[in-house]
């Protein structure tokens, strides 16, 4: 990596100690939930009846044991490196907060539908069964107290657009790219509420990523120009415009709230658009199989010319970083997070 990812990483690591810090025995921050879709999911679908799974080699190869956890990724994923808690975990580690994420989930329901993964209605619901579980384990007040002081972490739309809206001939007809960005935005405002309603206070959305630099997604829409696809970066900076809106307005209207957006799209368009500056190798095709296309069941252990050294690729499969790209992005999420608790 260049001088500036090694200085970036510091500060970020540095930044981590922060928030991660203990005064009088407690952490700053005492517990992460989250929330969304593949970029997030640490293995829930395994046990979702879909096709979108990666419980499977290569994914995972260079994970801790080199096994297949689920993630859609060659190790960790962004989220990994700032806090990870099993949704199954039971009991008082339960107290650290867990993770409800599912691959191919959206702010539009019909989405999940699609593809059989747990929308965020329902991963709502175990959220709300979760703090049943906190009560018990600690008792009302400590459970309202880490309720009130965790972190909840959203990563969504990203499949809205690519797996329903862009292949989806009825949704086409029936909205305008813009008119799906406000449908998807209510659904957002609408969960982001259920949230606060709940109790969560301080609240992390991810903004949507550079769809048009995805390979797979290049592959399908990019006309065999090997570069981003400009018109879909532009529904994604168009969404993104909106998200920062909506978001200040969630803000002005309940009091306490502390809602951060997480860009991510300026980073990975970074890194996708300059890899040698970076530190990378390869930006247009992803390190599974030809990198063109591969994606979950597509990305197996029989997928000719997967690269041997992910760490140069800017993308593990056709649609998600990998952990040498996610470890960058994990230091910009870091960086804005510290605002969530201050």
């Amino acid at each position: 990596m260049s001088s500036m990812g090694y200085s970036r990483s510091f500060l970020a690591s540095f930044l981590l100690a922060v928030l991660l810090n203990v005064t009088n025995g407690q952490p700053l921050v005492p517990a992460i939930f989250t929330f969304g879709d593949s970029i997030v999911d640490v293995g829930n679908n395994n046990h979702q009846l879909t096709i979108v799974k990666a419980n499977f080699p290569p994914y995972g190869r260079d994970f801790e044991n080199h096994f297949p956890t689920g993630r859609f990724c060659n190790g960790k994923l962004a989220t990994d490196f700032i806090a990870y808690l099993n949704l199954k975990t039971k009991g008082k580690n339960l107290l650290n907060g867990a993770n409800f994420a599912s691959a191919s989930s959206g702010y539009f329901e019909l989405t999940s539908k699609l593809y059989s993964s747990i929308p965020l209605s329902k991963q709502l619901e175990y959220y709300k069964e979760c703090q049943t579980k906190l009560v018990e384990a600690a008792g009302q007040s400590s459970a309202s107290s880490i309720i009130s002081d965790a972190i909840y972490l959203i990563s969504a739309g990203t499949s809205d657009f690519v797996q329903n809206y862009y292949i989806n001939p009825l949704l086409n007809k029936l909205y305008t790219t813009d008119q799906f960005s406000d449908t998807l935005l209510r659904c957002y405002s609408n969960f982001i509420q259920s949230l606060y309603a709940l109790g969560a206070r301080r609240i992390g959305v991810t903004s949507l990523p550079p769809i048009g630099c995805l390979p797979a997604v290049i592959t399908l829409f990019g006309a065999h120009i090997n570069e981003c696809v400009t018109s879909l970066n532009s529904d994604a900076i168009n969404f993104n415009e909106k998200l920062n809106t909506t978001s200040q307005n969630l803000k002005n209207m309940l009091p306490g709230l502390n809602l951060v957006v997480f860009d991510i799209y300026q980073p990975l368009y970074d890194l996708a658009t300059k890899p040698s500056e970076n530190g990378f190798f390869e930006a247009r095709k992803a390190c599974c199989g030809t990198g063109l296309i591969e994606v979950s069941i597509l990305c197996n252990k029989k997928s000719i010319g997967t690269c041997a050294n992910a760490s140069e690729y800017v993308f593990w499969d056709g649609f998600h970083p990998s952990e040498a790209a996610n470890k960058v992005l994990a230091d910009e999420l870091i960086t804005s997070g510290i605002s969530l608790i201050s």
